[in-house]
């Protein structure tokens, strides 16, 4: 069973590609009803977003992305051309039925199209109306169209991630996943069910605009970086695989593979030493200390890397757990799927797609009274547009006008 949490709530998703869609998704984890609507015949442009290609139990190749598939369960899809004037009339029939929409098309993009927060407020003024673009509703550069990658740029995300300059390979360096998107989505989903509980909970009964911005989010998503910065007035030197709290706090190279090691706080500074068989370091007037550590990074980490680079990352590992060092391998997808602890809290599950079975990541929320238990695997193209038309009151003969005037 899904979870019953947000059992009840209808959440009419317009959105595309990453960070919209994929808060929606997350509503629907908690037991919302999401519908998705798509363009007839091209649906989300992620869909396309391949390779690699979702396939088939031939082992044909579909035209569904893994992109696409990353974050569009738990919903029913719906195609619906909102240029068409009868399009327009399916969204609003929609709208009316909704707590929330969730949309990210450009600034002002749904006016032309009578289906903006005002409009579609007109026909449910309990309607919960999230729309997340890349800058924002209003400012300089609201109009801009703009992506992930844009954003870590923009709002100085990538220029504390990757090397110092010194060092060969260094200077500014992109996360590798999408990062902002997804941190977009969370704030979005929070944003959602805050404005619901807002509504319902305080018993104002009316809904509410929500004006999110990709490179907002990934400016307060620095936290403690840009936190640093305002106390110093310093820009914070990167560090590659290393931390920004207390030291250790990186990866290390053993002879095999790389660990990454977390000691900052003393007893663990201590212990680490101990399972290295260091003993002297901790009283090392360099390191005896937090501060000292920190303003000796450099030096520490040396000595550290010439430590571990003598013995494998299993050997180094065994003495850091039995020493209760905070520390872990860095693995490969497949190496990380395979770790006992991930496998036993069932991070990776399968769902009964319409092309076969399907392996996804499973939600990490776990809750005790109302858990997330199956997942409904995302949508064919309009899989669900039949039964949507009949819920919002479209009989058959009108739904053969609908589909002859290609409105869906």
């Amino acid at each position: 069973m899904p979870s019953t949490v947000l059992s009840g709530v209808k959440v009419l998703d317009l959105s595309r590609v990453l960070a919209a869609p994929l808060a929606a998704q997350l509503l629907g984890d908690l037991g919302a009803d999401v519908i998705k609507v798509e363009r007839p015949g091209k649906g989300d442009e992620s869909r396309g977003y391949g390779p690699p290609f979702r396939h088939d139990a031939d082992d044909t190749p579909t035209t569904d992305s893994a992109f696409y598939l990353a974050c569009n369960r738990n919903k029913r899809s719906i195609t619906v051309d909102m240029g068409h004037p009868d399009g327009q009339e399916i969204i609003r029939r929609l709208a009316a039925q909704s707590d929330v929409v969730i949309e990210n098309f450009k600034t002002g993009g749904l006016a032309r199209y009578g289906l903006d927060y005002e409009s579609l407020k007109a026909v449910n003024p309990r309607l919960v109306y999230c729309s997340i673009t890349g800058y924002g509703q209003d400012g300089p550069m609201a109009a801009k169209p703009g992506y992930d990658g844009v954003f870590q740029a923009l709002s100085g995300f990538m220029n504390v991630s990757g090397h110092p300059d010194s060092e060969p390979g260094g200077g500014p360096m992109k996360v590798g996943i999408s990062i902002i998107d997804i941190l977009t989505s969370l704030y979005a989903a929070n944003a959602i069910q805050a404005a619901l509980y807002e509504r319902d909970a305080r018993g104002t009964g009316e809904g509410q605009y929500i004006d999110l911005s990709l490179l907002d989010c990934g400016v307060a998503s620095l936290s403690h970086f840009a936190m640093s910065y305002l106390v110093s007035g310093e820009i914070p030197e990167r560090r590659g695989n290393g931390g920004f709290g207390g030291v250790p706090s990186q990866a290390f190279q053993c002879r095999d593979r790389q660990i990454f090691i977390v000691a900052g706080a003393e007893h663990q500074f201590a212990a680490l030493c101990s399972a290295i068989q260091r003993p002297e370091l901790p009283t090392d007037p360099r390191f005896a200390s937090t501060s000292k550590r920190i303003e000796n990074r450099k030096v520490l980490s040396q000595v550290l890397d010439t430590v571990f680079a003598r013995e494998t990352a299993d050997h180094w590992l065994a003495l850091l757990d039995a020493n209760d060092v905070p520390s872990g391998p860095v693995n490969t997808f497949a190496e990380a799927l395979a770790e006992p602890q991930i496998v036993h809290r069932q991070m990776q599950r399968q769902v009964d797609h319409a092309t076969g079975p399907l392996d996804i990541l499973a939600n990490p929320i776990r809750l005790s009274r109302s858990p997330i238990g199956d997942y409904a695997a995302p949508p064919l193209l309009g899989q669900h547009t039949a039964d949507i038309l009949n819920e919002i009151g479209f009989d058959a003969a009108q739904q053969v006008h609908l589909h002859a005037v290609k409105a869906v």
